[in-house]
């Protein structure tokens, strides 16, 4: 376990309607499956027929191409805070723990800020409506974190340009 022995806690409850939609990175513990020199991170929240979430997470990997990865979250609860999420193919995705937890630990009054992460400390994420955020704001957010037992040590701030990549970036591929 990367940070303390305190429990993390989610939020009480999410208005998931409100969550849907795109948000930027601003700053993340490293994960094994994303370049810690990608950029412009982004991710795009929608519901689908079924009442699941899907889930686009773009990037600039570390030469500036256009990478994605789509996965699907279900919500574990009534409270809609805490979230299992699997970026596996979708016939892949029914054996046993291949979903990672997610789970929302802070969200500001207007949904424009999110902190999330996992309850065994080892992945979090503050993103936010905007490509950067006061840095007040960032801090009170991460305050928030290591109360809840967060090593941010090994923080990453990805670069952002202010602008989602778009569609036509994947075409030519």
């Amino acid at each position: 376990m990367q940070g303390s022995e305190t429990d993390v806690v989610a939020v009480p409850s999410i208005d998931l309607q409100r969550y849907l939609g795109n948000w930027f990175e601003i700053c993340r513990l490293p994960l094994e499956w994303e370049d810690a020199d990608a950029s412009d991170i982004s991710a795009t929240y929608s519901e689908t027929a079924d009442g699941r979430i899907r889930v686009e997470n773009r990037c600039l990997d570390k030469d500036g191409k256009p990478d994605r990865s789509i996965g699907i979250a279900v919500p574990q609860d009534a409270s809609h805070a805490k979230l299992k999420v699997s970026f596996l193919p979708e016939y892949l995705r029914w054996i046993p723990f291949t979903q990672g937890d997610y789970w929302i630990l802070g969200v500001a009054p207007d949904y424009s800020v999110a902190l999330v992460g996992t309850p065994d400390h080892e992945h979090l994420w503050l993103i936010a409506r905007t490509a950067a955020l006061p840095t007040e704001t960032v801090e009170n957010y991460l305050a928030l974190a290591k109360s809840q037992g967060f090593n941010l040590d090994r923080l990453i701030t990805p670069r952002q340009s202010g602008q989602m990549i778009p569609d036509s970036a994947f075409e030519a591929s």
